[in-house]
């Protein structure tokens, strides 16, 4: 049973630890929705999997509620690991940890769900328009592309040969049509059987042809992200930061704006309440590029706190493993992890019930090598199907009381090469996102910066560093102003703080619920940043020629370019601050 996945039924449990599996049935089907009771397998068991073996015993792990079972309960071998269906109608899902979809859960039971019931992952019932794209006689390949069909209004789902062995050879007929997820479309020479979907182990990395070093950036519409700290397509970014900090506010924007072409969206442990803002804002919100509800191009894993904690632990690898589906299709995906430390905790929880050696702070020894193995599953690579398409993976991190220190925070800082340090004092003066840009850092720029030049403006790179430049020299003006005040500083470093005020102010700081200022463009960030620094040349050449510092902090121009943030005829105004600051400094001097 070594790496097989079992299931343990109800038939020998004592009378009144379960409902009457009849009754179950019987209220499932009298539901309006018969189709959607249909999907779902009352006396499926419960899932489980076998974690360790020692001579005849073998531990499993059961991702549902596990009260009322006892010695000798039967167990039926499977045959497979945990693994998750992949095909058309992944978009638009909401699963929990173990792929099975909630709203067909809740449809049928309400608010909570019935343990040992079971909803395939993909709609067994509904037809596909399947159009091939190779014909009889071709020869196949694992993962190649064999058809299409339209999943949504915006994306065309990729049929894939399975990435198995025996998907190899002649292709002996395909037919086009309608069809389900599991009805035959084609077969091979050697009998192998081509359907719509395909099963893969969550556990296991899905094969590429070649690994690709990241050359383009990740564009998320978030200043302090993509003008200071970018992250690569196919890159990997963690989020620390403490409790209500704006790691899920965070989340939610990157999810929101990233350019990825799907999104994959994982709730690992975190509270019910955030959970239902997510699951309810996502399926209103409008996609940037279509027009359409984003759910068009999203996948939600929605695996709460109060969720058996095997589940939880098993959310990400299901996460992961439809974000390299897509990948493998040739698509550009954004996963998002809320959090990665509910998911660190739950090893601890499974690790500590098999008696392991603990190592720091009560995790198991193995923390780092399994953050590693999620994280090294991202990456931008020619796919087997020809194709070449990335998986981003940006990871919060819950640290406990802020402490960035703790184990699970420095593992990942070993493997993400982004790191978006949240500060809880910059989210108590309302400064949002909250990211402090003296810890952040981002390995990315120095690789992104051929992109930038091309593709926003030469001076990116030169305008970015000089934004930063300032920012740290502020840092060691303010710990002198703490000792003798700012009226004691030399006038130039008084202009300095007041540039920099003017960076976090009017460029860092970004409302994620304004209609226009919830997502800026790189050309928009390039104009902003400039117009500051244009500001900043001005200021000390007037201070050169003559000019006080009152004078200069009065002038009325500079205090508009806070105002662009939220104009869409941004390119226009930002040109009239600079002229009415050509003017004011003409008299000033």
């Amino acid at each position: 049973m070594d790496g097989m996945a079992c299931t343990v039924t109800y038939r020998d449990m004592p009378l009144g630890t379960v409902r009457d599996l009849n009754s179950i049935w019987r209220d499932l089907m009298a539901h309006s929705d018969a189709d959607t009771a249909r999907r779902l397998q009352s006396d499926a068991g419960l899932r489980l999997d076998e974690i360790q073996v020692d001579g005849e015993k073998t531990t499993i792990q059961v991702y549902e509620d596990t009260s009322g079972i006892k010695p000798g309960e039967p167990v039926e071998n499977t045959g497979l690991p945990l693994s998750v269906k992949l095909g058309p109608g992944l978009l638009t899902s909401i699963y929990d940890g173990v792929q099975r979809p909630l709203p067909v859960l809740a449809a049928s039971m309400g608010d909570y769900i019935s343990r040992g019931v079971y909803a395939s992952g993909l709609d067994e019932k509904k037809k596909w328009e399947f159009r091939p794209l190779v014909k009889k006689g071709d020869k196949v390949v694992p993962g190649m592309i064999l058809g299409e069909v339209a999943e949504s209004e915006t994306i065309t789902h990729k049929i894939l040969a399975p990435p198995y062995k025996q998907f190899e050879g002649e292709l002996k007929e395909i037919t086009a049509g309608k069809f389900t997820v599991d009805e035959v479309i084609g077969k091979l020479a050697n009998g192998s059987e081509l359907k719509l979907a395909h099963k893969w182990p969550v556990r296991i990395p899905r094969k590429v042809a070649e690994k690709l070093a990241p050359t383009t950036p990740l564009l998320t519409g978030q200043r302090i992200f993509d003008g200071l700290f970018p992250l690569a397509k196919g890159g990997v970014a963690a989020i620390p930061g403490p409790f209500g900090a704006g790691k899920t506010v965070s989340q939610q924007q990157l999810a929101k704006w990233s350019d990825a072409d799907i999104v994959v969206y994982i709730g690992c442990g975190e509270r019910g309440n955030e959970m239902t803002e997510v699951l309810t804002e996502f399926p209103h919100l409008i996609d940037p590029k279509s027009g359409k509800s984003l759910m068009n191009r999203t996948v939600l894993i929605a695996n709460t706190s109060n969720m058996p904690v095997a589940a939880r632990e098993a959310s990400v690898y299901t996460g992961i493993t439809i974000a390299e589906y897509f990948r493998d299709q040739g698509f550009n995906v954004a996963l998002m992890a809320d959090s990665t430390s509910r998911w660190a905790e739950a090893m601890r929880e499974i690790s500590s019930r098999l008696e392991e050696m603990p190592g720091e702070e009560g995790y198991p020894a193995y923390l780092s090598t399994r953050l590693a193995e999620f994280y090294e599953r991202a990456g931008i690579a020619n796919t087997l199907s020809g194709k070449k398409g990335s998986v981003s993976v940006i990871g919060a991190v819950s640290p406990p009381g802020g402490d960035f220190s703790e184990p699970v925070t420095q593992n990942t800082l070993r493997v993400t090469k982004a790191f978006w340090a949240l500060d809880a004092k910059l989210a108590q003066r309302r400064h949002f996102p909250s990211i402090n840009w003296l810890n952040s850092y981002s390995l990315y720029s120095k690789t992104l910066e051929p992109w930038f030049i091309e593709n926003v403006s030469p001076q990116w790179p030169e305008l970015m560093a000089t934004v930063m430049g300032i920012l740290q020299e502020e840092e060691k003006l303010l710990e002198i102003v703490q000792l003798v005040g700012s009226d004691a500083l030399p006038e130039k470093q008084q202009l300095t703080l007041e540039v920099a005020r003017m960076i976090r102010e009017f460029f860092l700081q970004q409302n994620a619920y304004h209609e226009v200022d919830t997502y800026c463009e790189p050309k928009k960030m390039y104009m902003m940043a400039d117009t500051i620094l244009y500001f900043s040349k001005k200021a000390y050449t007037a201070l050169e020629e003559g000019a006080s510092i009152p004078m200069i902090l009065n002038l009325e121009a500079k205090e508009k370019i806070s105002n662009v943030k939220f104009i869409k005829d941004y390119e226009s105004e930002l040109n009239k601050i600079k002229l009415e600051m050509d003017r004011e400094f003409a008299k000033l001097i």
